[in-house]
């Protein structure tokens, strides 16, 4: 039931969405430059891997060396506003209408970490990725990694469909309220380096 609510509500906001959609793909081929969409892939379901799509925020500016700049120095004033928007999301959307995604679900973090998580870390895995979860309306990225992953194992072992209900709502507040965007020392979130590191 929960699939079928998904896609039917994917569907909707897409259609709702559309314009949105279509102005900011062109502000940011203007404002930031191309590719417009960030691709990148996740590992979702039972670990499975999958493309995960949002808008791009950053350029793809280089030192010297050609080694990408800080996430800092490419992060636009335009892109820092798309992500306190949630516009960046937006294209997720899709995600979930392919099945790939949930509304609500754990966050698909970097296939990098897989092997750094713990036994009861890695049951984030064992539903479906999604555009939000607990831990997103419980602080986002201005948590710890540890705590963030207790959240995401609490939302596997209690998810029911009002506890969806209610994490959609309080997302709403948050976006909002654009509030938990960064962590205190980065504009985005520091990497996991594994437990106790």
């Amino acid at each position: 039931m929960k699939n079928i609510f998904d896609k039917i509500l994917a569907l909707i906001l897409i259609v709702i969405f559309f314009p949105i959609i279509i102005i900011t793909a062109i502000l940011i081929f203007f404002k930031i430059g191309t590719p417009i969409l960030f691709k990148q892939q996740r590992p979702g379901l039972h670990e499975r891997v999958f493309g995960i799509y949002k808008f791009r925020t950053m350029t793809n500016e280089k030192d010297s060396n050609n080694n990408l700049l800080p996430d800092e120095e490419r992060l636009t004033k335009f892109g820092k506003f798309i992500r306190k928007t949630s516009l960046d999301e937006l294209p997720q959307l899709f995600n979930v209408l392919k099945g790939d995604m949930s509304f609500v679900g754990p966050r698909p973090l970097l296939i990098e970490y897989l092997d750094l998580y713990n036994d009861e870390q890695s049951k984030r895995h064992n539903v479906k990725p999604g555009i939000t979860g607990w831990a997103q309306v419980n602080g986002r990225n201005a948590i710890s990694w540890e705590q963030k992953f207790k959240y995401d194992v609490w939302y596997v072992e209690n998810q029911s469909f009002m506890l969806d209900i209610k994490i959609l709502w309080m997302t709403f507040l948050k976006v909002i309220k654009r509030s938990d965007i960064s962590s205190d020392s980065s504009v985005t979130m520091e990497k996991f380096k594994g437990n106790g590191r």
